[in-house]
């Protein structure tokens, strides 16, 4: 299985609160659209001053190639930039997933 991580930082014109509501509102029905999506995590941060982003979305695929194949994607290519039009930073992460308990 394939797992991707996107740490996503707010706009500075959007409060907290309206970065949640359209995260999880608005983006996060699209997302779900994504060819061969195996599971969606969205985690919104916690109130916290040294949080280096507001958000981190977890991703699973069958694999990298799937990844790939859904972003390239019409649907995949919305949501990426319904990303980039509320985010002053998006930063993906690609890891292998190391289960300790």
């Amino acid at each position: 299985m394939f797992k991707a991580m996107i740490m996503l930082t707010r706009r500075d014109d959007l409060t907290r609160e309206q970065f949640a509501q359209w995260w999880l509102q608005e983006h996060a029905p699209m997302a779900r659209d994504l060819p061969s999506i195996r599971r969606i995590v969205f985690n919104v941060v916690e109130q916290n001053l040294d949080a280096p982003c507001d958000g981190v979305t977890e991703l699973w695929f069958n694999s990298r190639v799937d990844f790939d194949a859904a972003y390239a994607t019409e649907i995949g290519e919305k949501v990426v930039a319904d990303s980039l039009a509320h985010m002053s930073s998006r930063v993906q992460l690609f890891v292998d997933e190391q289960s300790v308990a």
